[in-house]
């Protein structure tokens, strides 16, 4: 992946993200694929919003529980060293993460669970992490798209950008086909 032209999505307008002319609308739930593209396309659109968001939340939770939070960063940024430490020099690791990048995911967030829940920061770690992870889903399920969220997309998807979400998906293995070398 090239990561030296990745480029910042702008922040949309509070108006745009959430207020008078956001459109709601609850996902067709039986189109799954439909409600994806919607999820994709709405987590590249406005996904400096997201990331303000979650840092907002996340500032919250950890003025509320300050030694916890802490505790907890610490715990599961040595945890995701460690999984990056063993994808790269690991061959079983590696193929695994390219092959399962959702199993990976989810095994370290367990593994991440598992040391802040014996280090007994759970309520901290759900609140903190997990909260805006969810919020950002929920924003992303039931915003409708416009016309700039589409035109946008279009060029995500041609590889015009590289956003930072964009590589994420892409490390998910959720990526937009522009994104892949």
């Amino acid at each position: 992946m090239k990561m030296n032209n990745v480029e910042f999505a702008p922040l949309r307008s509070l108006d745009d993200f959430l207020l008078e002319s956001a459109r709601f609308q609850t996902p067709n739930y039986s189109d799954l694929e439909r409600w994806g593209k919607r999820v994709k396309e709405n987590l590249i659109y406005y996904q400096s919003n997201y990331f303000v968001l979650a840092i907002l939340m996340f500032l919250i939770v950890g003025l509320m529980h300050p030694g916890q939070m802490l505790l907890g960063i610490s715990s599961v940024s040595g945890l995701l060293v460690l999984y990056n430490y063993l994808a790269r020099n690991q061959r079983v690791v590696s193929d695994l993460k390219k092959n399962h990048p959702i199993v990976c995911l989810v095994a370290v967030f367990l593994a991440g669970y598992l040391v802040v829940h014996l280090l007994g920061s759970v309520l901290v770690f759900i609140f903190g992490v997990l909260l805006p992870i969810s919020m950002t889903f929920i924003h992303a399920s039931l915003r409708l798209r416009n016309l700039k969220n589409k035109i946008a997309n279009q060029l995500d998807k041609a590889g015009v950008k590289v956003t930072p979400m964009g590589i994420l998906l892409d490390e998910l293995g959720m990526a937009f086909e522009g994104y892949k070398d």
